[in-house]
């Protein structure tokens, strides 16, 4: 059953080593961060799992003790998806899950097992919601850390140019993740989120098919779009 959920943004900038001189300008998020996963210490789990989506060759389950590394965006900074006990990989965690490593690490989460989940971007609202009530099966009490950015096109100079729809969508998105709506969580468009690049909607909806039935209650964190790319952060417990 799912007794707790943090909703954060997974941009590799989180990490100041890759943010550089510009690490400064996310701090308040990465504190909310700290916030929102304290809400899911708090919660005592049994399982955490850390979902996020994932190009093809980063799908699937990830044990306990996958690694993950940022070297790619060119600083010497390794993770690990919780202890190194877990199950041997050759793996290692896509984007959006060594982000959600790194913020455990930083928060220095040692309340329960963790695995990890790299969903496709593109999966269909049926299937998120299946999966949702799988992952909230896992134990009897599960907590959900959940990796995804909003729309990336609300400036000029965002990645995906200015759209006049992202602001709408990212402003329901947040009232949804704020008050655990999870009828409007299941009812975002998968097209609509993928003409506006919002890598979180799979995961959303996910989360939404895991508290189906249950009575959490949601609280925004932060909600702001540096970069003109939306970063929610939202804890519910």
């Amino acid at each position: 059953m799912l007794v707790a959920a943090a909703v954060c943004p997974c941009p590799p900038l989180l990490v100041p080593e890759v943010a550089a001189g510009a690490a400064p300008e996310l701090d308040a998020a990465r504190a909310a961060c700290s916030d929102a996963l304290g809400v899911l210490a708090a919660a005592r789990p049994d399982l955490l799992v850390v979902v996020g989506a994932a190009e093809p060759g980063g799908q699937g389950p990830f044990p306990q003790g996958t690694p993950g590394t940022f070297r790619g965006f060119g600083v010497g900074v390794d993770v690990r998806l919780g202890s190194a006990t877990g199950a041997v990989t050759e793996r290692e965690l896509p984007a959006p899950l060594a982000v959600g490593a790194w913020l455990l690490e930083r928060t220095g989460w040692a309340d329960a097992p963790i695995e990890g989940l790299g969903v496709a971007g593109t999966l269909e609202p049926e299937r998120c919601a299946e999966t949702g009530r799988e992952l909230a099966a896992r134990a009897g009490r599960v907590a959900l850390l959940v990796m995804g950015d909003a729309s990336n096109c609300r400036s000029l100079k965002a990645p995906g140019y200015l759209d006049e729809r992202a602001a709408p969508f990212d402003a329901e998105v947040a009232r949804a993740l704020g008050t655990a709506d999870v009828a409007a969580l299941r009812a975002l468009d998968p097209a609509l989120a993928h003409e506006l690049h919002a890598s979180g909607r799979a995961p959303w909806q996910i989360l939404a098919g895991a508290a189906h039935d249950t009575r959490l209650t949601g609280t925004l964190l932060y909600e702001d779009a540096p970069y003109g790319v939306g970063y929610l952060v939202a804890a519910w417990s």
